[in-house]
């Protein structure tokens, strides 16, 4: 069962919009059950000044997206490189389980390869098993 509030980001997105000035973008896609999302990142110095999403997917994914971009909001590059699985479940407020997980990541895997991409940096390990 769904988190009500993960159903209300899905039904009534946060952040759901192209930005033309991002500083950095990715793409990502969840090719077992085909959600797609396109991340953009505004940052001024290091600091996440905006962040907003495009895309089609699952309540999960979709939802998600929509919290964790309002979580980022505010952040530095090295915290949105340092979020695991945990600190997502913690924003969205359930457990997808396994089959499901890609789902839940697919949003923050974009996001940490954007930061990653910004800075020049290989994906850690972490990220690339999300």
């Amino acid at each position: 069962m769904y988190a009500e509030q993960l159903i209300y980001h899905y039904e009534h997105p946060s952040n759901k919009r192209k930005m033309e000035d991002a500083s950095v973008s990715m793409n990502e896609e969840n090719i077992s059950c085909g959600d797609a999302i396109t991340v953009y990142l505004k940052l001024s110095g290091d600091r996440i000044e905006d962040v907003s999403f495009e895309g089609s997917g699952c309540v999960i994914s979709m939802g998600s997206a929509s919290m964790l971009t309002q979580e980022l909001k505010g952040k530095t590059l090295a915290q949105l490189e340092k979020m695991q699985y945990g600190d997502l479940l913690k924003i969205i407020g359930i457990d997808p389980g396994p089959v499901r997980m890609h789902c839940a990541t697919l949003s923050l895997r974009a996001l940490k390869k954007a930061a990653f991409a910004f800075e020049r940096k290989p994906i850690d390990t972490a990220t690339k098993e999300l």
